[in-house]
């Protein structure tokens, strides 16, 4: 082949330290915005950005020469920054220092899209700890419980 070619599509799921709700109605929105523009600047598509009170998740399509780690490291250290000039409420917030990330096929981009535009009904009846559980199984990955608690 004379050229590379790549269709890589991660859900990224990430929490705030310490599962603190620091991700109010009055942010989210420009949050939201704020993380999509890193991802655009660092050469990836974003799909979808939605979540809760405590946790964000991310639909983007990588580009073939960025890697997830670097792509979620200059998400979360780059919103953390923004998110501490918005108040001295949010002088204190931190994202944890994991994160979650699974494969989703192009054919199931509209159904991961879904997924996170209805956030707030699913954790209705779900809490972060119990969704990222169900992720992890669905998708293979062995964790650790005590992983899971803070």
């Amino acid at each position: 082949m004379v050229q590379s070619h790549a269709c890589v599509n991660i859900h990224l799921v990430f929490s705030t330290k310490g599962r603190r709700e620091f991700i109010v109605d009055a942010i989210r929105s420009d949050l939201h915005a704020y993380m999509s523009a890193i991802s655009r600047r660092e050469g990836a598509d974003v799909h979808e950005v939605g979540g809760i009170e405590d946790h964000v998740h991310m639909l983007v399509h990588l580009p073939r020469t960025l890697t997830l780690a670097s792509l979620a490291e200059k998400i979360k250290s780059g919103s953390s920054k923004w998110i501490k000039t918005k108040g001295t409420e949010f002088q204190l917030f931190a994202w944890q220092n994991g994160y979650g990330v699974f494969s989703v096929s192009q054919s199931q981009v509209p159904c991961v899209r879904r997924y996170i535009q209805e956030q707030r009904a699913h954790h209705r009846k779900w809490n972060f700890q119990e969704e990222l559980r169900a992720l992890l199984t669905r998708h293979g990955i062995s964790f650790d419980e005590r992983d899971l608690v803070t």
